[in-house]
Parts: structure tokens; sequence; C-alpha cells
């Protein structure tokens, strides 16, 4: 695994390193050894699936709050999107400054979501399945969301919005009195 950082702090790119032979690949999924320095000492406590069919769907933009904060790692098992980070947290040097990577599952790549930022992806390929290690289990009392358009965000969607959910679509704008999320 190598792991690389992005203008976001926390935020991480973990590239996989194949072994390719003539019956395909073989790569670590995930290895607490070699993320030690991106865990600090947190454990994987919950791993959710997702598949979405429609190319163009959104998911997110999600977050979890504080006492129930969670670090997230995330890989497309198939299919592909394009991933984005969003940093809420309360004085960060990047307070709502967004960071994208598309993620497929023949890239194998990982984004690593720290506590306090939120979560969103769009959906490139039709079929397309995730996989999200969670080191906190869902708390739906301390779940939180942005709607996905939010105009302070400003994130550049790959393409035009063809599905996304109720509860999605429900989610606030920031105001511009929002001071971050404590973390």
């Amino acid at each position: 695994m190598k792991i690389l950082t992005t203008p976001i702090a926390g935020v991480w790119i973990v590239k996989t390193i194949p072994f390719i032979d003539e019956r395909g690949y073989f790569y670590r999924g995930f290895c607490n050894e070699e993320l030690k320095s991106v865990l600090e000492n947190r454990t994987i406590s919950q791993v959710n699936v997702s598949k979405t069919e429609d190319v163009g769907a959104i998911r997110g933009i999600h977050f979890q709050c504080s006492p129930h904060s969670e670090m997230k790692f995330i890989r497309c098992t198939r299919g592909k999107i394009w991933d984005v980070a969003v940093d809420l947290r309360q004085g960060s040097a990047t307070f709502l400054h967004w960071f994208s990577a598309e993620l497929s599952g023949e890239n194998g790549d990982m984004i690593v979501i720290p506590e306090g930022c939120g979560h969103a992806f769009q959906v490139l390929e039709a079929g397309t399945e995730m996989l999200y290690l969670n080191t906190a289990p869902y708390q739906p009392n301390h779940q939180g969301g942005l709607l996905y358009n939010d105009p302070l965000l400003n994130i550049s969607w790959p393409m035009g919005v063809t599905t996304i959910s109720q509860r999605d679509k429900s989610h606030p704008l920031l105001s511009e009195n929002f001071q971050g999320l404590i973390v």
C-alpha cells in the first residue's frame, strides 16, 4: 500500500500494489499495520456495502457528529465513482474546501475521510458497488448531511444528477454562520 496526502489534512488516498500473474491479481485491501499512521489507534468497527445502479446518481453529503464521529475508508469494488471529501472541521485551515478522486474497481484506490469531514460520491458507471470501513458504528441520532449542490461548497460534479434520495434532497444548505463540526 502506498499512502498519498491530499490538500486536505487527514484525507488520504491509499493506492494498492497488486501482485499480477496469469491468474489475475491479488492485493491487500486493508492492513492495520500498514495503515497505522492513518488509523492512529482507531479500529474498524463497522463495514458497509452499497450498490447504485444509475449513472449520475449522488449519495451524500453525509457525516456523523461528535461524540460519534467516524473515520471512513472507502473503496469502489465494482464500477466507478467520483468521490468527494468536504472539510467541515471547526478551525481547519481547509474549512469548507473539498477534494475529489476517481475510485474504481479497476484502480483499487481507497480514500480515507477523517472525522469532521463530509462524504459524497457520484456514480460514473451503472451497477457500482462500494465498500466502507468505519471506525464508529452508525448512530442515527448523530448523523448529519448537507445538500450536494450547496453554493457555499460549489462542488463541480462531473455530470448532471440523475438520482438522489429523498433524504439527501432534504439536507440543509450551509448558513453563513456555520462554524464547523467539533471533533
